[in-house]
């Protein structure tokens, strides 16, 4: 970085979508534009001269598609990529495949209006780039950086009313509750593919645009042994199912007896995000109370962090990813701080350690 700001390449073959971007972000003081390309031959000649701290990487280009150029990328010069694609459900299996890849998260755009979009999504869009600066790439060092004040966050209570901690009977079944952003997407599976089939019910909070949670759910579920799919309106948590948020949906947890359901609704952004894991974890301490366990993994900001609190001082058990193990350890970091978990563990263990605490 030079002078404390993060070096982005932008890598886009449509010349109003390169325009688009390098205003949006060479307006915030943190982040310096080095250059546009529009292929990825371009893009290599440019890495030559001068290495980014991030590339912003379009996905359908002339001569060579970026998911070619990005497993080239990580093999020879791992960089922080943040994948570019149009706003559709055909598209979710390549996005995938770029995370799978190593890109460190997405940035989706309409196939009409891009500009717009983008112009829109601004504050997102320089979030996405800033996460992916921290990122750790194979072994890269997260660097630091200074950043303009973030403009002022809406909090769950926008959405619901906070739990009064009020003591609630135990239940037969426990409850788990995940929240994660950068990175998350390969964490996620590799804690689930670790559990069982007869493992608690789960609901998910990963921070996802629309159209790509149902294909991620569907990867999920046909890697591991539990039942993953997208949540729908008034699904139950059941014992061997993982429910994960649709994109641009908040999601809650309700109870009926000693039963559990989960809501999906629309509403405002909460800590810059919907889905927030704020709002699902504050929804878990009001409906489950000590009958949940609640896990906050890899990302950047703080969304989820007070929900975390939340759901501790309800009684639920709660713990938190290492940094160690962390693409970003931002949203883990947040809760430690506020003494919201109980335990940091790493990525290795959070499935073992969410079967003990929802086994106790």
């Amino acid at each position: 970085m030079t002078g404390g700001k993060i070096r982005v390449l932008i890598v886009d073959d449509s010349a109003s979508v390169r325009q688009t971007m390098a205003s949006i972000l060479g307006e915030d003081p943190a982040i310096e534009v080095i250059g546009t390309a529009a292929d990825p031959f371009s893009a290599a000649r440019r890495i030559q001269d001068t290495v980014p701290d991030v590339i912003t990487l379009d996905v359908e280009m002339p001569r060579m598609d970026g998911i070619t150029f990005l497993k080239k990328l990580m093999s020879q010069c791992p960089i922080p990529v943040v994948m570019c694609s149009s706003l559709t459900e055909d598209g979710s299996d390549t996005l995938l495949q770029a995370m799978e890849a190593g890109a460190v998260d997405v940035i989706l755009k309409p196939r009409y209006g891009v500009a717009d979009h983008l112009a829109e999504h601004h504050l997102q869009i320089r979030d996405v780039v800033k996460a992916a600066a921290r990122a750790k790439v194979r072994g890269r060092a997260a660097p630091s950086f200074r950043s303009e004040a973030p403009p002022k966050k809406l909090t769950a209570d926008v959405m619901l009313p906070p739990p009064d901690n009020r003591p609630m009977s135990r239940t037969t079944e426990m409850v788990v509750c995940i929240g994660a952003s950068t990175g998350g997407t390969e964490a996620l599976r590799e804690v689930l593919e670790a559990l069982p089939s007869n493992s608690p019910g789960i609901v998910i909070v990963q921070h996802m645009p629309e159209h790509f949670t149902r294909a991620f759910s569907q990867r999920l579920d046909s890697l591991c042994e539990v039942d993953v799919k997208e949540a729908a309106n008034g699904d139950p948590v059941l014992r061997g199912q993982v429910l994960i948020a649709p994109g641009g949906k908040h999601l809650m947890l309700e109870r009926q007896g000693a039963r559990y359901y989960v809501s999906v609704r629309d509403g405002p952004l909460v800590s810059r995000h919907r889905p927030s894991v704020d709002v699902l974890f504050r929804s878990a301490a009001r409906a489950a109370g000590s009958n949940a366990v609640g896990i906050i993994m890899t990302g950047m900001g703080d969304d989820g962090a007070r929900g975390l609190l939340e759901m501790r001082q309800a009684g639920a058990r709660t713990f938190a990813q290492d940094e160690a193990t962390s693409v970003v350890f931002g949203m883990p970091k947040e809760a430690i701080a506020r003494d919201a978990a109980e335990r940091v563990i790493p990525l290795g263990n959070i499935a073992s350690e969410l079967l003990a605490a929802a086994n106790r």
